[in-house]
């Protein structure tokens, strides 16, 4: 008997996601993407660098190009200002006169950027496939199930969401549309305080470990106070009474490489290293952050190593590409700066946007073709931009 035979006994469809990721379906409304029209120069073509650079000088002012903290050393070269998906973000809203924004992040991270910019400007993706997998955890139709499973406990006009950076145009247009807020990893104690003013629970979409973090270490609230939503079971596997204790309603996902860091990586670094500072992202799971001497964003990880005292050891819990430029950078200064696990992890996804990419996407732009466009639709850029603005408005 064939596999078609035995699914069509069986009854048994694939799943649109199984049949994505085989490649046989296409989600416009998905992080992920496995198409790049044009043929990328080879990764061994010893031109790369000079083709990037003529490319780059051929569009002149034309062209702004952002590099995300995570990105590698070579795509960073050619970045005019690096940063996070906020900083990046607003930093291609104050150029307006760039035509071309090309973005060297991903997915959630180009539709900020086009959230903010003007209607004139062109947001740019090298590859479609740099995607967030912490993004791709929470979909339009799973949050707003979860929004009919809260109106059902009773409780939907007592709670404010209030969703990460790290979401798609979707959850932030959500946020938006029930009167919510938007946080990084700089400003969420803020945004949870302004919430919590605003209503008696947060729905915090879509990085359970932030929002935990932040309401037990920053907050002085309980774990007990806080319980997670699980879009793939029947009622996010909570029940009503469950729900209506809670104070923080923490949606299921996380960061594919902040999840990685275990308490074992703090104990085994410590022994490693005698006097280590360990330094982690607060996308680390809360007993790493409990763990840990200091925690903060990754704005914060360099602005700490560029404080720390010549001689001083830091072990970083935060992604490999930012770590291993950070250990490059302080190592004249005599600071040692190494990885918290002994398991290399870099970002899969922000990885995807190497040197054949980024100059793909530049001479293709340079020759009046514009190229793997990045467009959020009006209603969700104005419902998105509703809760952007509202965390700007933060004290």
């Amino acid at each position: 008997m064939t596999t078609a035979q035995t699914r069509q006994d069986l009854d048994v469809q694939p799943t649109p996601l199984a049949l994505l990721l085989l490649g046989r379906e296409a989600d416009p409304k998905s992080e992920r993407g496995v198409e790049c029209p044009g043929d990328l120069p080879s990764p061994s073509d010893p031109d790369l660098v000079e083709r990037a650079r003529a490319a780059k000088e051929k569009l002149g002012d034309k062209v702004f190009i952002l590099g995300h903290h995570y990105q590698r050393d070579e795509v960073i070269e050619f970045a005019d200002v690096t940063g996070d998906s906020f900083k990046l973000a607003r930093d291609a809203a104050a150029k307006p006169e760039a035509e071309y924004i090309v973005f060297c992040g991903v997915h959630f991270m180009a539709e900020s950027a086009d959230i903010l910019t003007t209607d004139d400007q062109k947001v740019v993706l090298p590859d479609l496939a740099a995607g967030c997998s912490m993004a791709d955890m929470a979909t339009a139709e799973q949050v707003a199930e979860c929004w009919d499973v809260l109106t059902e406990a009773g409780i939907a006009q007592q709670v404010v969401p209030v969703s990460y950076m790290n979401s798609s145009a979707d959850i932030k247009a959500f946020t938006g549309k029930h009167g919510g807020t938007i946080c990084t990893s700089s400003n969420a104690k803020k945004a949870l305080e302004w919430a919590f003013e605003q209503g008696e629970k947060v729905l915090f979409l879509p990085d359970q470990h932030l929002g935990r973090n932040t309401a037990v270490r920053d907050m002085g609230m309980s774990l007990d106070d806080c319980v997670v939503y699980n879009p793939h079971k029947p009622n996010g596997g909570l029940t009503a009474e469950e729900l209506r204790a809670a104070k923080m309603i923490l949606w299921r996902g996380h960061c594919s490489v902040h999840g990685r860091f275990s308490l074992d990586s703090v104990n085994d670094v410590r022994e490693r290293i005698p006097g280590v500072n360990v330094l982690v992202h607060p996308e680390c799971k809360h007993e790493v952050v409990a763990a840990a001497d200091y925690v903060g964003s990754t704005e914060y990880i360099i602005k700490a190593l560029e404080a720390a005292p010549a001689g001083s050891k830091w072990a970083i819990g935060t992604e490999l590409n930012l770590v291993k430029r950070l250990a490059n950078r302080f190592a004249p200064e005599g600071k040692e700066v190494v990885f918290l696990d002994r398991t290399v992890c870099f970002c899969s996804t922000m990885n995807r946007i190497d040197l054949p990419h980024l100059v793909w996407a530049l001479e293709s732009l340079a020759e009046g073709n514009l190229v793997n466009q990045i467009q959020v639709d009006k209603e969700t850029e104005s419902f998105a931009k509703l809760a952007l603005e509202r965390m700007l408005a933060l004290p």
